[in-house]
């Protein structure tokens, strides 16, 4: 008897271990639809992924990786509603479109960097990413860019090690924690709605200024002015950064 037992035992000690990993491969897969599954530091190498929650202060980001012709499009919204936003470009894409990297800066937007090439870091070794994040600064240095020391690594994917890379070439590394997918174009109401809905004191919205985005500039005629209403305040990355009680943490 005290055999059964034993192996009944066994068996639900086997049974349960199956449904735990199953349960966490489950949050795993959730967290990684959007890239922005979160764990905590080991140390104190943090990105930042929200500012003030105490403050009205929001940032609105663009990333743009490719095309020339839906930038101009957001650019006209965010001059018409008076909003300040921060552009993620690639290097490659800013040696290919100097001019409008001029555009986006006579606009008075801020600029931070998606490396060079726009591959994710996670599929490279760490000196392959050294070597991106190093192409891209030298790219946007001879463009007259020097002061740039805002990243944004590639499809937001990064860990620990590369944020301590980061740090160490003097960048911060920002992520978001609005994300209404615009560039899979799910509707203009549906990109609204997420970012009405979800946008609270001192997140970061993430959206995008590349060819692929169909919807996004038509979304910003009612998201400017109704986040406005909600008595928010659009500010830069580095305004958020440097707000006194700024919150950070890493994020995967």
């Amino acid at each position: 008897m005290d055999h059964f037992y034993v192996m009944k035992f066994r068996k639900w000690k086997r049974y349960a271990v199956v449904v735990l990993l199953a349960f966490f491969a489950a949050i795993f897969l959730w967290f990684e639809r959007d890239g922005t599954f979160s764990v905590l530091s080991s140390n104190e190498s943090l990105a930042l992924t929200k500012g003030n929650a105490d403050e009205p202060d929001i940032a609105l980001t663009f990333n743009i990786s490719w095309g020339e012709e839906k930038v101009h499009d957001i650019l006209d919204k965010l001059e018409q509603h008076q909003v300040q936003a921060t552009f993620f470009v690639s290097g490659e894409w800013a040696e290919r479109h100097p001019e409008i990297l001029e555009d986006i800066t006579e606009q008075e937007h801020e600029l931070g960097m998606l490396g060079y090439r726009y591959e994710s870091y996670l599929d490279q070794e760490l000196d392959e990413v050294r070597k991106d994040l190093l192409e891209a600064k030298d790219v946007f240095d001879k463009l007259g860019y020097e002061d740039i020391d805002l990243l944004r690594p590639p499809n937001g994917h990064f860990k620990e090690e590369i944020i301590e890379l980061a740090e160490e070439q003097g960048f911060t590394v920002t992520h978001w924690n609005v994300n209404p997918n615009d560039w899979e174009n799910p509707g203009t109401q549906q990109i609204t709605n997420v970012v009405m809905e979800q946008t609270s004191n001192g997140d970061i919205i993430l959206l995008h200024a590349s060819d692929s985005v169909k919807q996004t500039a038509e979304a910003l005629q009612t998201i400017l002015p109704g986040l406005k209403n909600k008595d928010f305040q659009f500010v830069t990355i580095t305004e958020l950064i440097n707000q006194a009680h700024a919150e950070s943490k890493l994020a995967d």
